[in-house]
């Protein structure tokens, strides 16, 4: 057998080679290389855009599951999605003040949480764990979540899968939902690998911290407080609001306890404390128990004192490359203060986020919109349009948001967040996005039985929602070019630049002070009661700057009634349809020749029974996020997986060298 004359160096070369491929997989991330995320194999299925889903929930006893609601306790079920039956599935009701909200107004469409693993670990949707079934409350557009993650996802921020179900359960038609993936450990494995790092939900322990927590919350004390503006009955307009969000501390939360409850700091800003703002107070874990306590992966303390670490780096405005996720953040804010959402880290009452730590760099994730698009509480149209992208905080100074003042104090970073929101204006097609979801909702939103609003009313919110997004695109616009001023101050000392935006009535699309909707706010649809055209005369004649302190009171705080001669569900005093029962189906009884077990005229099959039918061709032309992969390095947290390959890599390595070497 011949040998090459140069085989000692080539055996050596592979033996390199070999040591060097293992290195690379065994320490990728150490290295600056980003896992892959995973195709987890629910993304084409459940959240295929293209198509309203079809969601079955079979119970035995519903009528007794939607009276304990408010209870948040978990019912077993079993789920149809799209024909595939999920049995001993959990279900329970989900929301803040919503929740009670929606029993208070004689309605049983609460929203819900779908765990599939919840009785049986190894059990998940096609890799999906956990599932919100959104209620669409206060958006007669039903689009304002979806159009905001939809964004989100097509900028490049990381948002959570969604797409429209329409819900039956035992049968008998329910309403249109929005079905959005569980930010939980489904949605970390899709975008950032089995390897993940920690997700925390920050939040104040007395509002909106997520299950039962905001139910004890009362609006309507809130707005009678003295301890801010003179008179509750003087918040006519959304920046008095602001003001009043500002001043307000909570008796039991002094300045003293800021760091650790519901109140405000020293600079005011609005309701929540310096944890939730992502402040740095100190190195004690208690300063920031509303992260801690919320965290959604188990956190060990060196977890914590990293997180802490980077978010004393945050406020110092140090190492700002090392410790934010630059890019990914950036995208987030840009789509986030462009829907202008008042219920958020920039609102006044700071929650609905998440936040994402991974060896020490932070990142947000998107969550819970329904009150975006200038509906907070039905604002002032010409201020939520023309909305500064340099000043986006509402009631307060971008210094209070340590996660978004970064951007404004460095002049790069400026320049940077500036180029990517006009990317975004040219980039993503908003109205197309509206008129083709429109269009595919449509007949759903007509046949819904228990919607918040009439069809007329989801019409001209569609309408007003288009007419928004026009006009907030030709604002930013203005502002990027300098045409009109991008700060507060800058606004306040000429408006004449302003977009105009007479005639423009953002409570068509549903926001917090009409109740929670529009028109309908009982038990739901047009079968259920006659609508009272004073009340609905009275709701669409809101004004830009008109909003009663009344009408928000009582959707905000859900114990409050509506206003006088009607019960809770805008019926006459409060009587349920006649023949109706809570759970939604006549006398509450179960549909002739339903059985919990069975569905009439349904295909049952089991999921493991489900073949994965989508060609290549099909999986590209949805576009499925998590299969655009092919340039990442494979996930390094399937260690035995990557010690498999290195092992193979260096002992392929050794035989070739041997062989050859004889």
């Amino acid at each position: 057998m011949s040998v090459h004359r140069h085989i000692d160096r080539i055996c050596i070369a592979a033996v390199v080679i070999s040591l060097v491929i293992s290195i690379i997989f065994m320490n990728g991330s150490s290295l600056g290389i980003q896992a892959a995320s995973k195709v987890m194999g629910y993304e084409n299925r459940l959240f295929d855009t293209s198509r309203v889903h079809t969601i079955d929930i079979v119970m035995d006893d519903w009528d007794s599951f939607i009276e304990s609601c408010e209870n948040e306790e978990y019912a077993d079920c079993t789920v149809i999605i799209d024909g595939e039956s999920y049995k001993n599935t959990a279900i329970r009701a989900k929301g803040n003040t919503s929740l009670s909200s929606v029993k208070s107004m004689n309605s049983s469409r609460y929203s819900f949480k779908v765990e599939f693993d919840h009785y049986d670990s190894n059990k998940t949707y096609y890799g999906l764990d956990k599932l919100s079934l959104n209620n669409v409350i206060q958006d007669n557009t039903f689009m304002k979540d979806y159009l905001t993650y939809r964004m989100m996802y097509e900028f490049g921020a990381d948002a959570p899968l969604c797409s429209y179900a329409f819900i039956t359960v035992n049968g008998e038609d329910w309403g249109l939902y929005l079905a959005a993936e569980g930010i939980e450990d489904s949605f970390l494995q899709r975008n950032y690998g089995t390897d993940h790092g920690e997700l925390y939900k920050p939040d104040s322990m007395s509002f909106g911290g997520g299950r039962g927590n905001g139910k004890d919350f009362d609006m309507n004390n809130f707005m009678n407080d003295k301890s801010g503006t003179e008179e509750s009955s003087d918040l006519q307009s959304t920046s008095d609001f602001e003001n009043k969000m500002s001043d307000f501390t909570p008796p039991e939360m002094s300045s003293e306890n800021s760091g650790k409850g519901f109140g405000r700091d020293k600079m005011g800003g609005g309701m929540g404390s310096n944890d939730v703002k992502l402040k740095y107070t100190d190195d004690n874990y208690d300063s920031y128990s509303n992260i801690f306590e919320n965290a959604k992966t188990d956190v060990t303390d060196e977890d914590k004192s990293r997180l802490i670490s980077s978010l004393k780096a945050l406020n110092n405005n140090e190492s700002i490359d090392e410790v934010v996720d630059v890019d990914e953040v950036l995208r987030y804010f840009v789509v986030h203060n462009y829907v202008c959402n008042g219920d958020s880290y920039t609102g006044s009452i700071i929650h609905n986020y998440y936040l994402y730590e991974e060896d020490g760099r932070l990142s947000m994730i998107p969550w819970d919109y329904n009150l975006a698009f200038g509906t907070f509480h039905g604002g002032n149209a010409s201020e939520q349009v023309n909305f500064p992208i340099d000043t986006p905080v509402s009631g307060g100074e971008t210094s209070d948001r340590p996660m978004l003042d970064w951007i404004f104090e460095n002049t790069e970073y400026t320049e940077q967040y500036h180029k990517l929101f006009r990317e975004f204006t040219e980039s993503v097609d908003i109205q197309k996005i509206i008129d083709e979801t429109a269009e595919l909702i449509a007949p759903y939103v007509e046949k819904d039985p228990t919607k918040f609003c009439t069809y007329d009313e989801f019409e001209e919110g569609i309408k007003v929602l288009a007419e928004f997004c026009t006009l907030r695109t030709e604002s930013v616009k203005g502002q990027l070019d300098g045409a009109i001023p991008s700060t507060s101050d800058g606004q306040s000392a000429d408006s004449s630049k302003l977009v105009e935006t007479s005639g423009i009535n953002l409570s068509a699309m549903g926001s917090m002070n009409q109740g929670m909707g529009g028109g309908n706010k009982g038990f739901g649809g047009e079968r259920n009661f006659q609508r009272n055209d004073n009340i609905s005369a009275q709701q669409n004649d809101t004004s830009d700057s008109a909003q009663s302190t009344e009408a928000f009171s009582f959707g905000m705080s859900a114990p409050q009634m509506p206003p006088d001669g009607f019960g809770g569900g805008a019926m006459p005093n409060g009587e349920m349809p006649e023949g109706m029962a809570p759970g939604g189906m006549p006398n509450g009884e179960m549909p002739e020749g339903v059985t919990p077990d069975a569905m009439p005229d349904m295909k049952m099959q089991d999921k493991t029974s489900a073949e994965n039918s989508d060609t290549a061709e099909q999986r590209e032309e949805r576009r499925l996020p998590s299969e655009d992969v092919s340039t990442a390095v494979p996930d390094n947290n399937n260690g035995w997986m990557l010690l498999g390959v290195s092992s193979a890599a260096l002992i392929a390595g050794l035989v070739f060298a041997i062989k050859f070497k004889r």
